[in-house]
């Protein structure tokens, strides 16, 4: 279908939801609205806490784009719920939307597909007080990052260096979710990466005076600096952009997204995470890597 016929159709932008990361959708769905029908589409927008599915079939909806981070909307629940409604939908399909989502099962992809990722272990809710915390803080360097399996935008993320430290900040992320992982810490600099289709955009270098990239510096701090060109040599971006489409492809992810990397103190690329509905809102990472890529 050329962009002419999809210009006649009702494009429902599906944002809002109930997930942690709602207050970012919000924001993420209005701006992505402005630039479809600044384009000249035909949009509605439907906030999904809101609004039951059905209510898209009712209004002759044959396609979504989806701005609902986090549970819900990027696990792959929403992806199948539109699958079977016959609608068709932005992003990842079901299987890459729920594997990318989940930080543990992506990281163990990533290690059998021989991308570099920083050593982890996994912690559960239900055998927490078994587990020696300080075996997995010292086999982890000492240091770690403590992630939700299943949050995005940094929310429940916290740093560990000390086992009372690591003890909060587990006690803290099960309040998001009953499996935590335990990630060695990566004193260098963070990069992200935006993919579309089958490339990669210019990357972006993030820098923050904070400890590291949480969820204040992506969204509410005006002291996050983006720098994009990265200032990388040529062909160190171009080694980070082949490494994020591997990284992209292989959780099955597809369409659009975005993959986070930093650089250790070594000189060591290592992939965090992809991810497959990423922000759209004034600060986010992808229109920003757009805009250059256009120039």
């Amino acid at each position: 279908m050329n962009i002419a016929a999809m210009k006649a159709e009702r494009i429902a932008v599906l944002y809002g939801g109930t997930s942690a990361e709602r207050e970012v959708s919000l924001n993420s769905g209005k701006a992505i609205t402005e630039g479809l029908e600044e384009a000249g589409f035909n949009v509605i927008l439907i906030d999904t806490k809101d609004t039951p599915l059905t209510e898209l079939v009712a209004q002759n909806v044959k396609r979504a784009f989806i701005a609902l981070h986090g549970r819900g909307g990027e696990d792959g629940c929403l992806q199948g719920a539109l699958e079977y409604l016959g609608i068709s939908y932005t992003g990842s399909n079901v299987l890459g939307s729920a594997l990318s989502m989940d930080k543990v099962r992506s990281k163990q992809v990533f290690k059998a597909c021989g991308i570099p990722t920083a050593p982890f272990a996994v912690v559960n809710k239900s055998h927490f007080s078994k587990t020696d915390i300080e075996k997995q803080l010292r086999d982890l360097g000492g240091k770690v990052m403590v992630k939700p399996s299943h949050e995005g935008s940094s929310i429940g993320m916290a740093m560990a260096d000390t086992p009372e430290k690591l003890k909060n900040a587990l006690i803290e992320a099960f309040g998001f979710d009953g499996e935590v992982l335990l990630e060695a810490w990566i004193d260098g600099p963070e990069y992200t990466v935006a993919i579309l289709g089958d490339e990669a955009l210019p990357a972006i270098h993030m820098e923050t005076p904070r400890e590291f990239y949480d969820y204040e510096a992506k969204y509410q701090s005006q002291s996050t600096q983006y720098h994009c060109p990265c200032g990388l040599p040529e062909i160190e971006e171009e080694k980070i952009k082949a490494l994020s489409l591997q990284a992209f492809k292989a959780t099955g992810a597809g369409g659009w997204g975005r993959v986070d990397l930093m650089k250790d103190n070594q000189g060591n690329w290592q992939v965090l995470e992809v991810n497959t509905v990423p922000g759209m809102t004034q600060t986010s990472l992808v229109p920003k890597a757009a805009k250059v890529h256009l120039r």
